[in-house]
């Protein structure tokens, strides 16, 4: 196994596995990015010169290529190594069957051999001819049918059921995908007492980022009394939470990322039809709210959100509800507007006249500019109780803004468009704040605010301050020289890097370093400390980066004399108390030579 996972590492390089989800670019012999994980307006997230691993000074994530798909994809060790192997084109011989059968797995499997019963019963079977009619009435081409696996299932009780049986599918993993549901006692040996879930439906299958098959979306061929409801999806499984899923991700992303815009809409068919037409970088939202776990998806990819929503009440709700989260992560927003009588979604648009979504996209309004002049519609100006009503219902909006330059822009605007001075709103932002302030994942220029952690001890403080020190060592070889606190030994031996400072001490050319009999922790501070140098110092001036090592090397000195002071002291009470006066001598000595 272990030369499999090498194999797979030595044919995929870890810079272009991470260009995938964010721009990375040279930052010296390093590479580095804004971090996929968290918003962050530097980059702070930095490859190895090696190209073996990453980090992020951050959020404090590292590690290889595994764990870089393990935390960005969620998944296991297991999945992720599948995942890469699939990608790196390396067959896994004595864990593959460990990984297969995992629960995640098998889930997946049974999806996928349920897609391909649905898509192979559409175009094959005589049945199926209505919902080739109806998807040819919708102007859905052969070629998309193809691309989406777009299936049906006919009006049957269990026909997928028994198929997906016979294929070997356990009842047990039919029930925990969500495609068969379980009548009160039914017989697990017989399979009596199952039926499918999806029944007489045209059937859309649902993908995870990496285009795994996690669950289906069904609509119903032929509405009728009795029926569960137009569309019904696959519940939550082990697999597929819908808060969670893109419709369309896993074939827009590229498309997404190349133009740096995700464009989002609510329906299947929409995406299919935007994709038709040639617009690839269009997912939905399935017609519910977007959710932080879909928006901390598309940031992976773009900052750039441009949304078309339903004109109903339901569709605005959601929309106004997706956008509130957008705009909280710092993506910029912005409304598709479908001009009146050109379609009622982008579906119909398209078949009506293609220039017109396509222009509708490109001229998206601003996001503030749509509330804005949506809370202006049929409101008199010369009311206060109007005037009031605007400012309820946008003032919450411009507070999620992240950004203070923009929030103020827009503070300004409503201001103007009310005739009152801005100062006033900005007092009414204070009566807002408690009740903003509970609202899940609060943000700050673009960076979610995390509780403020505890202070940092004076040890801990030091370590900092040698960090930094080191890092400038590294990448300034020969700036040592004239540093008095960074020499010496007592110091570094109050920090974290003590024993790799004294293997490194006075040698810290990286030709050197290399031949240094490092452990694997000082290895992995090595590799850190290279990584910051490269990050915080990418400038390269040397001169500057002198100056600033005497700064640290007085804050290094000054921090040890508090650290040592305090020690002192608590020394010279245990001594004034067992009456030592030998020792209280020697060490008061000490603590006055310290403070010299």
């Amino acid at each position: 196994m272990a030369d499999e996972i090498q194999q797979i590492k030595d044919k995929i390089d870890i810079v272009d596995l991470i260009s995938e989800y964010c721009q990375v670019k040279p930052a010296g012999a390093n590479f580095k990015c804004r971090c996929p994980f968290h918003n962050e307006k530097t980059p702070s997230f930095m490859i190895s010169r090696d190209r073996q691993s990453w980090h992020c000074f951050g959020c404090a994530k590292g590690g290889d290529i595994f764990s870089f798909i393990e935390e960005i994809e969620g998944l296991e060790f297991k999945e992720a190594l599948r995942y890469l192997a699939d990608k790196a084109g390396v067959v896994l011989t004595q864990y593959r069957s460990e990984v297969d059968s995992s629960l995640k797995n098998r889930i997946k499997e049974a999806n996928l051999q349920a897609a391909r019963f649905f898509h192979n019963f559409l175009l094959k079977m005589p049945t199926a001819e209505p919902a080739r009619q109806y998807l040819r009435q919708r102007g859905v081409s052969d070629e998309m049918v193809e691309l989406w696996q777009i299936g049906y299932v006919p009006e049957q009780w269990d026909l997928l059921t028994q198929y997906l049986l016979k294929k070997g599918i356990g009842i047990d993993d039919l029930v925990a995908a969500g495609l068969t549901i379980a009548k009160e006692g039914a017989d697990k040996r017989t399979a009596r007492g199952f039926y499918d879930r999806f029944r007489g439906r045209i059937m859309f299958p649902l993908g995870n980022a990496q285009g795994d098959i996690v669950g289906f979306t069904g609509r119903v061929l032929v509405e009728k009394e009795g029926n569960q409801g137009k569309y019904v999806n696959t519940p939550q499984t082990l697999v597929y939470d819908k808060s969670e899923v893109i419709f369309g991700l896993s074939k827009a992303k590229s498309e997404i990322k190349s133009k740096d815009l995700a464009v989002m809409v609510e329906g299947q068919m929409d995406v299919v039809a935007c994709h038709q037409a040639g617009m690839k970088n269009v997912v939905a939202s399935s017609g519910t709210a977007l959710t932080e776990a879909q928006i901390r998806l598309l940031l992976r990819y773009t900052h750039n959100l441009a949304m078309a929503f339903d004109s109903d009440e339901a569709g605005q709700k959601a929309a106004r509800r997706g956008i509130q989260v957008a705009v909280q992560a710092g993506m910029n927003v912005r409304v598709i507007k479908i001009p009146e009588g050109a379609g009622k979604d982008p579906d119909e648009c398209l078949k009506k006249n293609p220039l017109v979504w396509f222009k509708a996209v490109e001229e998206a309004q601003e996001v503030m500019a749509w509330l804005v002049a949506k809370s202006l519609q049929n409101r008199d100006l010369q009311s206060p109780k109007d005037k009031q009503k605007i400012v309820n219902e946008v003032l919450p909006e411009i507070a999620l803004i992240p950004y203070a330059v923009e929030k103020d822009h827009w503070l300004k605007v409503l201001a103007d468009r009310l005739g009152v001075e801005a100062v006033i709103l900005r007092e009414d932002l204070q009566r807002l704040r408690p009740h903003l302030s509970q609202k899940s994942g609060n943000y700050q220029d673009g960076e979610e605010i995390k509780k403020e952690p505890d202070k940092a001890t004076e040890t801990e403080v030091i370590s900092d301050i040698a960090s930094h020190v080191l890092a400038l060592l590294l990448k300034f070889p020969g700036l040592e020289s004239n540093l008095g606190a960074v020499k010496a030994r007592e110091i570094w031996a109050l920090t974290d890097y003590a024993s790799l400072y004294e293997k490194l001490k006075g040698e810290y050319n990286a030709e050197v370093v290399a031949t240094k009999p490092l452990s694997p922790a000082e290895k992995e501070q090595l590799d850190l400390l290279l990584l910051k140098g490269d990050l915080e110092y990418a400038s390269g001036e040397e001169k500057s980066a002198a100056a600033e090592l005497i700064q640290l090397d007085r804050r290094l000195k000054e921090e040890w004399k508090k650290k040592r002071g305090k020690q002192i002291q608590q020394a010279i009470d245990q001594a004034r108390d067992k009456g030592d006066s030998q020792e209280l001598q020697r060490l008061l000595g000490e603590y006055l030579q310290i403070h010299n």
